[in-house]
């Protein structure tokens, strides 16, 4: 996202009304308030980046998806995301409402038709897009120093997890089978000679088709990152056919804790190895499939669960 600031001086006044001018990631060029005062989030990612900046107090609304921090729940809410209540924006007077990737550029033109301005922050398909999505949103809430001072700690804890990788990486479980490419991957294999694991995140099961993240996705490369091998990473975009899934079997499958019991219970996934041998990781929600600060926490856990105890408990 690209600033410039402007600054417009009103005649008589003895201090200047400030205005950014920002591109967002619609490429779209809006001019917001300098110092907003009023807020409002129609996107889990946003609410939880403001709340990790320590700009909460300037959030006046939300969307029923913006559950984290449990605080957040005290904010009045919007409604749903998919079909986005205007009027319920409006009526909480923001100066600013930012958006997320599930906000399509129809309603921000519609906002800004309106006057009230909106910009879009979408969750990047690399990990490291974060670390701009952070500055951007710190940008925009007037908490620019505090951006820098989380993105520089969460390098420090993603340098030393890239550092334990380089020294051990959890390693196929023992009496996995290995395919003819598997036994040819040597450039895929860590320093101390393992394999890694074959992981299939579980975004949608059941007669409504397989869903998953391909390798242009982030999430990818949390399972890189954790020392894991996302069986979908030759797949551009998130369907997945569910005899990729049986022939592939991997050795681990996330999923929602939520979805967990029905997706171990439901034919044909009850008789993929990572069920029968317990090797299914049920993982918080917002944690992995939200682009947040908390996706290290997802990635030390996943680590845990397979093997790796890269940073002490806390």
């Amino acid at each position: 996202m690209g600033f410039v600031l402007l600054l417009a001086a009103c005649g008589g006044q003895q201090q200047a009304t400030t205005t950014d001018t920002v591109v967002d990631d619609y490429g779209r060029t809006v001019a917001v308030p300098a110092h907003p005062q009023r807020v409002v989030s129609l996107s889990p990612a946003v609410t939880e980046i403001m709340y990790a900046l320590g700009a909460q107090d300037i959030l006046v609304g939300r969307t029923d998806f913006c559950v984290y921090p449990p605080e957040a729940l005290d904010i009045p809410s919007i409604g749903g995301i998919s079909n986005l209540n205007i009027e319920s924006i409006l009526s909480l007077n923001p100066d600013l409402v930012i958006s997320g990737s599930m906000v399509g550029k129809k309603i921000t033109d519609q906002m800004d038709a309106m006057g009230t301005p909106m910009v879009c922050v979408i969750e990047k398909p690399r990990f490291d897009a974060l670390y701009d999505n952070i500055s951007a949103i710190g940008r925009l809430v007037g908490k620019e120093k505090e951006a820098d001072s989380l993105n520089a700690l969460m390098h420090r804890r993603v340098d030393a997890l890239l550092d334990s990788t380089l020294a051990t990486t959890p390693a196929r479980p023992q009496g996995a089978a290995l395919s003819t490419a598997e036994s040819n991957q040597i450039g895929e294999k860590s320093h101390n000679n393992a394999i890694p694991p074959k992981v299939y995140y579980v975004v949608g099961f059941g007669p409504s088709g397989n869903f998953t993240a391909g390798g242009n996705t982030f999430i990818n490369d949390i399972i890189r990152m954790a020392g894991g091998r996302n069986i979908a990473e030759g797949v551009e975009g998130w369907s997945y056919s569910l005899e990729a899934l049986v022939q592939e079997d991997p050795d681990y499958i996330i999923v929602r804790r939520e979805d967990s019991a029905a997706f171990c219970d439901m034919k044909p996934y009850n008789t993929l190895s990572a069920v029968r041998h317990g090797r299914v990781i049920g993982i918080v929600s917002g944690t992995f499939d939200l682009q947040v600060p908390r996706n290290i926490d997802a990635i030390i856990y996943l680590r845990q669960r397979m093997g790796q105890n890269p940073e002490q408990s806390r």
